[in-house]
């Protein structure tokens, strides 16, 4: 292996004289600066906490979700079905021809049982099928990641945009009050053909 050569102080003269009145054909990026002392920076200035009274209830806010609501999300959805079986649907004047309650099983329970449920609908000719979710539990331990309120009713709508059951499916919707509300979903079926 070569040794590096080390430039003598005649040439390192001459490196700098060339090197003084060329302009760089593709500059380098500037050194970022270097980091100001404690004495440099500003302090930080806080926000006076609200006053608290001993025995006072706390104001409890969980604003850390940043999707939108659910039925937010399925309500921007376009209608693929009758505008006006829709409707009756959607007020629970259509009845579910079957049901399904997945509330109370884990997410590797739950998929494989929904899967088999639809398909297994869709194959007997059904076109309105209740998927029961429940409402989820609050688990979240205020720690620095927050924890999804509603885990089954969170993932079903997105299992069910998802193949092996999306080709099957017209509309998904949350359920009127009667048939569970928030905590299930109307899943109309297409024709079996």
């Amino acid at each position: 292996m070569r040794r590096p050569r080390h430039l003598s102080a005649e040439e390192r003269a001459l490196w700098d004289r060339v090197a003084e009145r060329t302009t760089p054909i593709d500059p380098k990026p500037s050194l970022p600066e270097k980091p100001k002392t404690p004495a440099q920076t500003k302090p930080l200035t806080k926000e006076p906490a609200p006053r608290f009274v001993v025995g006072e209830k706390a104001s409890v806010h969980r604003a850390h979700d940043i999707l939108p609501e659910i039925a937010d999300r399925l309500g921007r959805t376009p209608i693929n079905m009758d505008h006006k079986s829709f409707g009756r649907m959607k007020r629970g004047k259509l009845s579910p021809e079957a049901r399904i309650d997945l509330h109370g099983m884990t997410l590797a329970e739950a998929h494989p049982e929904l899967v088999g449920f639809i398909l297994q609908s869709q194959a007997a000719g059904r076109r309105l099928v209740l998927v029961i979710t429940g409402k989820g539990k609050d688990r979240d331990d205020g720690g620095p990641i927050p924890t999804r309120y509603g885990v089954l009713r969170h993932q079903v709508p997105r299992w069910l945009a998802l193949a092996p059951l999306a080709p099957t499916i017209l509309q998904v919707t949350p359920a009127h009050q009667k048939h569970g509300g928030d905590g299930a979903y109307y899943v109309y079926l297409r024709r079996n053909r």
